[in-house]
């Protein structure tokens, strides 16, 4: 997040309108709009579906109030050694993307995978290592960036490497083609005159170009030009940073779409339309205009009565709207309803946000939790966290360099223990929760369960002491975090708590400015799209 986008610019409007398509974005949206104590409509539509919702602090749902449909997720072997569907392949040109120019992720490695459970031994070390040595006969891994980076991210070698040389390397592994079809090997100077593969959508044949299958030259075109164009944007970028992959950007887009249809060409799997290819990585319902516009005039109806009538007034008559796809049974396509008010169990808006974490305090560190409990699964950017432990023991801060020496200990090590409480902070996002831990002596260094509830974790009994703490399990919650799905519609608010913050964090902890309150341009709006 770009810090003029932070709370002050959010206090300058009397309203904001949300029309976002992703659930990160809208999180953070709805609390920055919490945090600042401005009313939101949340908006949105999948396909001939629509729903607008103004959201009050303290008076309606939040957005984060309600679990939301976790997003399917795929085998990193499928992804990396066998995929058998289109999505397979487009998962896996979309981490290729972050590998190459974006934000890479060890998870989301593009290279065969020779820790495959199918493989049961079937690959020799000496197999696994034939090319993967220097002179002296060193090991070198390197990453699939570095490697790219000292070829001069040539196209040609770039495609050779992903749709030749790691597809004849998969091949090796003769365990996994035992019962399925082998991969085929391309070339870059030697490409089958034909197009990927054979597929059941007739619009492929007709109509705009993005409709239409490409053959596997211009995949490789398209290759070659989305290259050089995304190289010579990450040239311009400054030390350390990276590109965002962005279904509306035709050089991202011609570049998964490429990759993806190469990669399925190679195992045998129907090519796919850059349209759909777009509907698929950006886990979207493609829009339709006539919804959309509905749903825009909507939004500004519900904006007419709030900067019309007074606060207590709009409250009362603003309504929640859902558009649909049939007449109800009064013969209606667009229903109003009544807004519901806020759960007292949600994390984000409830004055006091808990949620309980069962992880092995044992095998996970500082920066595992960091990325993946604190960033990925509650969403937070620039998360401070602090051990309740009588002494306000920092084991990360948001300031950069502070707390680096923590992020590969492990959590016990720290005094993490089952029962300890952790206070998180984003600055940020005005954001607070407290994470109670439960130790899970079964889990591993990554795997975690998160509720707002104690009574959905189901802990090791045998190695949780529950004599001593027992008074600190406490139902805080009822809904998980497992949420990645991109394609929901939702409301949003928090509570008023001006006092979450217990404990001055000193020199590490960072202070909202004193002026930030006074900041409010009246009958002002913002639309984010």
């Amino acid at each position: 997040m770009k810090p003029e986008y932070g709370l002050d610019f959010f206090k300058r409007f009397d309203i904001v309108m949300n029309a976002l398509d992703n659930r990160s974005a809208r999180s953070h949206v709805n609390r920055m709009c919490l945090a600042a104590k401005v009313p939101l409509i949340e908006s949105g539509s999948a396909g001939y579906l629509g729903q607008v919702t103004p959201i009050f602090k303290g008076v309606t749902e939040c957005y984060e109030c309600q679990p939301q449909p976790a997003e399917k997720t795929y085998p990193g072997c499928t992804i990396r050694n066998t995929p058998s569907e289109p999505i397979h392949c487009i998962v896996w040109a979309k981490h290729l993307f972050n590998q190459l120019f974006g934000e890479a992720d060890p998870d989301e490695d593009v290279s065969p995978d020779s820790t495959d459970p199918e493989l049961r031994g079937e690959v020799s070390l000496d197999q696994m290592l034939k090319q993967s040595t220097d002179a002296t006969g060193n090991v070198c891994r390197i990453s699939t960036r570095l490697w790219a980076t000292q070829c001069g991210y040539d196209p040609q070698k770039l495609f050779n490497k992903l749709f030749g040389d790691d597809i004849r390397y998969l091949l090796q592994m003769e365990k996994l083609w035992s019962r399925r079809k082998p991969p085929t090997p391309l070339q870059w100077d030697n490409l089958p005159d034909t197009t990927a593969c054979s597929s059941s959508d007739d619009s492929a044949d007709s109509g705009m170009l993005d409709h239409r299958r490409w053959s596997l030259d211009q995949c490789r075109r398209a290759f070659s030009d989305s290259v050089g164009r995304l190289k010579a944007r990450a040239v311009e970028l400054s030390e350390g940073d990276h590109l965002v992959w962005d279904k509306d950007n035709d050089e991202c887009m011609d570049f998964v779409t490429a990759c993806a249809n190469l990669r399925a060409h190679c195992f045998g799997i129907p090519q796919t339309s850059r349209f759909n290819v777009k509907a698929m990585a950006g886990n979207i319902i493609p829009a339709i205009a006539t919804t959309n516009a509905i749903i825009a005039g909507i939004i500004v109806l519900q904006a007419f009565k709030l900067l019309q009538g007074n606060s207590e007034e709009c409250r009362t008559s603003c309504k929640q709207v859902f558009l649909n796809k049939q007449p109800s049974s009064t013969k209606k396509l667009i229903i109003p309803a009544q807004l519901v008010g806020p759960n007292p169990k949600c994390y984000t808006c409830s004055s006091k946000a808990e949620l309980y974490v069962a992880l092995n305090t044992k095998q996970m560190t500082v920066g595992t939790f960091e990325d993946k409990v604190l960033k990925e699964q509650i969403r937070m950017a620039a998360p401070d966290v602090e051990l309740d432990d009588g002494k306000g023991t920092i084991l990360i801060s948001s300031e950069e360099g502070e707390t680096d020496s923590n992020r590969a200990m492990h959590l016990a090590s720290l005094g993490v223990t089952h029962g300890s409480r952790l206070r998180c902070d984003d600055f940020l996002q005005n954001f607070q929760v407290t994470v109670n831990i439960i130790h899970d002596e079964n889990a591993d260094g990554t795997g975690i369960e998160i509720a707002g509830d104690v009574s959905q974790l189901k802990p090791d009994n045998d190695v949780v002491d529950s004599n001593n703490h027992k008074d600190e399990v406490e139902s805080k919650g009822q809904h998980g975090f497992d949420d990645t799905s991109d394609d929901d519609l939702c409301i949003v608010e928090e509570d008023d708590d001006d006092d979450a913050m217990e404990i001055d964090r000193k020199s590490l902890k960072r202070k909202v400015s004193d002026d930030t309150e006074n900041v409010n341009v009246k009958r002002s709006c913002v639309v984010i799209d």
